[in-house]
């Protein structure tokens, strides 16, 4: 497993990847962006209007607990954008990863197994199901665990054992889509559990880092490509035709 994780470490600033690394950031760039206007404005909106509302629901003698309790709205809204990229970032790189399913994959075979039948690429729709799916469990995992936050960081360790999982079940799958059908997927994933939720510990480690982790769809996929391929082990049934349907994950 350390071996496939640098072997896809090693492989993300290769040459044949610089394209895909450089539109893997631009868009999960503009995601962000995106996010944090969003997220301000909707801070900014609960520091103002949100006060002149609850006054007038709680009467002028809250004026001066309504006033601090904006004040500290509007500071949390500097701070909400910082953190909000950051605990979302599994979230958008999931969406990225989507895109560039196929073109990480196909990189990663031709280096590492060129005497190997390729694997059939993605339906487009298949794999950003994948991604908006696993998008939107995460956000909706971090929003049950945020309330933890609070108490040790005990909130932080459901951030991450969450995002090993969430992550490692999506690159895992859409590695192994590549060779058979999302049911047979699913099966594999299923049966070998704990590995790909420890390789997920490494995703979700790689993600965890500021800066780096813009480079998590490529990463997550070149290293999952390598787990499929070693738990496949030598399967004579892959060399038959791969039947593919659009049913989207479990």
């Amino acid at each position: 497993m350390f071996d496939a994780a640098v072997k896809a470490l090693s492989q993300i600033l290769s040459p044949p990847m610089r394209s895909i690394l450089w539109r893997s950031i631009g868009l999960a760039l503009v995601l962000i962006t995106v996010l944090a206007i969003g997220l301000q404005r909707l801070l900014s909106w609960f520091a103002t209007y949100g006060e002149v509302w609850a006054e007038a629901m709680l009467g002028p003698n809250f004026h001066t607990t309504l006033n601090i309790l904006s004040w500290v709205i509007s500071i949390a809204a500097g701070f909400g954008v910082v953190l909000g990229g950051i605990f979302l970032m599994p979230a958008i790189t999931s969406l990225v990863a989507g895109l560039f399913v196929d073109d990480v994959a196909d990189i990663v075979e031709r280096e590492h197994y060129p005497t190997e039948r390729p694997g059939v690429a993605l339906p487009f729709a298949l794999a950003m199901t994948y991604g908006v799916k696993t998008a939107l469990l995460t956000v909706l995992v971090y929003l049950v665990a945020v309330p933890f936050v609070l108490f040790a960081g005990a909130g932080f360790i459901v951030f991450f054992i969450a995002t090993a999982w969430l992550l490692g079940r999506e690159y895992f799958e859409l590695a192994a889509m590549r060779f058979r059908s999302p049911e047979d997927a699913r099966a594999m994933r299923r049966d070998n559990a704990s590995a790909v939720f420890t390789a997920g510990l490494f995703i979700a480690a790689f993600v965890s880092i500021p800066i780096v982790n813009l480079a998590t769809p490529l990463f997550g996929m070149a290293f999952m490509v390598h787990m499929h391929k070693r738990l496949s082990g030598p399967r004579p049934e892959l060399l038959e035709p791969v039947r593919r349907s659009s049913v989207p994950m479990a």
